[in-house]
Formats: structure tokens, C-alpha cells, sequence
């Protein structure tokens, strides 16, 4: 049973290496090229992290954190959504939750279920965590359009 699971570990540890394939939009504030979504979810870490005493309300940083390296996992299937693209907005709800579906259920059943939690906690934004993640995740392609002058909206 414990290599079977350590087995479906290791799977999703491989699937989620193609997040670092999965474009975005929002230039790197000091190289020229668009950041891919690790490398997005990454930095939201980090500034969730630094700016948690920000936050409107206490926060479990810890759940934080989780959820804002899961939140856009479903981007694997799913791609990444432009925000002001109307026509992929139609079935983004759809095409996530079967990416969503189809990829927590990688995991061993309890992180499965965890991590999904957690990515659904996140799209809702009820919680006080989902509320700041969901901040950050609006916040930090405005910080990059800031300091690279513009250069995503142009």
C-alpha cells in the first residue's frame, strides 16, 4: 500500500512539473519574457508570506500558502485564462474543474481531497485565506505591470 501511494506521489510531482510550461501574460519585471505559472504561484508564496500582516483579517499562513500553490494547477488541462478574455471566460469554470478532477485525483485519496479543497476554498473566496490569496493573485501581475511600465497591457 505505501508504494502504491508513494507511487501516485511522485506522479503528480511530475504532472505539476508542467506548470512551468503554462505561459501567462505578465512580463518578469527584470527579464524580457512572460512568467510561466510556477513561477507566478511561486512569487505569490513568497509574497504571501511577506505581507500576511497586510492581510484585512488574521490568516492561517500556512493554509495560505497551500492554497496559493495549488490554486492554479488546473491550468495543466485548463490553460491559463486570460483576465479580459471574455470568450474563454464562457466554459472556464467547466474546463477547471475537470482539470481539477482529473488531476488531484492523481493523489492518494486524503491529499487528493485536501489539495482540492483547498483549490475550491480559493475560487469561492468565503474564507478569510482565499480572500487574501485571491488579493495577492490580483495584486502581483498589477505590481509586474507597474514596475515593466506597462508593458503586458501594451
Amino acid at each position: 500500500m505505501d508504494d502504491i501511494r508513494f507511487e501516485r506521489q511522485i506522479q503528480f510531482i511530475l504532472e505539476v512539473d508542467k506548470l512551468k510550461t503554462i505561459l501567462r501574460r505578465t512580463y518578469l519585471i527584470n527579464a524580457d519574457r512572460v512568467e510561466n505559472t510556477a513561477e507566478h504561484s511561486w512569487h505569490l508564496a513568497i509574497g504571501a508570506i511577506l505581507l500576511a500582516e497586510h492581510a484585512n483579517e488574521p490568516v492561517n499562513i500556512t493554509r495560505v500558502l497551500k492554497m496559493v500553490l495549488v490554486h492554479d494547477i488546473v491550468e495543466i488541462d485548463a490553460g491559463d485564462t486570460y483576465f479580459y478574455d471574455e470568450a474563454a471566460e464562457v466554459d472556464k469554470s467547466t474546463r477547471e474543474q475537470r482539470a481539477a478532477d482529473r488531476l488531484f485525483g492523481i493523489l492518494p485519496a486524503d491529499q487528493g481531497e485536501e489539495l482540492q479543497t483547498l483549490w475550491e476554498e480559493f475560487e469561492l473566496g468565503e474564507t478569510p485565506e482565499a480572500r487574501f490569496a485571491l488579493a495577492l493573485d490580483r495584486f502581483m501581475p498589477q505590481l509586474h505591470n507597474y514596475y515593466t511600465e506597462g508593458r503586458s497591457w501594451n
